[in-house]
């Protein structure tokens, strides 16, 4: 679907789907700990992404199969207020 910058419908996402969360922190061990806390049993791939030049921020990028929107905004949420998450894109 091709969106333009009038247009105000969301777009289309089909369930079950892979869906990428960017994990943002300072400890990369607590984040990684925090990534199999969240999922849990859950199937899902994680890798080590960037670190801030100062090296003060780290970033995770995990992802994994959806079954909804409910789910995904689900996984968020845990993310956003988990205590070693900075920020989760």
């Amino acid at each position: 679907m091709i969106l333009d910058g009038n247009t105000k419908e969301k777009p289309q996402i089909e369930y079950p789907t892979q869906w990428g969360f960017k994990i943002i922190g300072r400890d990369k061990e607590a984040l990684l700990a925090c990534i199999k806390e969240v999922m849990g049993e859950k199937e899902h791939l994680c890798s080590l992404g960037n670190t801030s030049k100062t090296g003060k921020f780290t970033t995770y990028n995990a992802s994994c199969i959806v079954d909804s929107q409910e789910e995904r905004d689900r996984i968020f949420k845990y993310f956003q207020e988990h205590k070693d998450v900075q920020m989760v894109i």
